[in-house]
């Protein structure tokens, strides 16, 4: 369940970075918002090698764990 919530958050900051950074978007409003997309990039990158990701850690002192999946299923 965190890994389906991370990977969507991680989506949402990507697309929406690149909508607010791109020069040839319509929601265009500074170049400056590309490094977010570099970020979450970058993070991505790091969490796949070292299994590291402090969303995670937020996610879980919020109350959800990943065995809060397996005993609704």
């Amino acid at each position: 369940m965190i890994e389906r919530i991370i990977r969507t958050m991680a989506g949402t900051v990507v697309l929406v970075s690149l909508a607010l950074g791109a020069p040839g978007s319509p929601l265009f409003v500074h170049g400056g918002w590309l490094w977010v997309t570099a970020f979450a990039g970058a993070n991505l990158f790091q969490s796949g090698i070292t299994d590291f990701c402090p969303p995670i850690i937020v996610w879980k002192r919020l109350g959800l764990d990943r065995t809060a999946a397996d005993r609704r299923a």
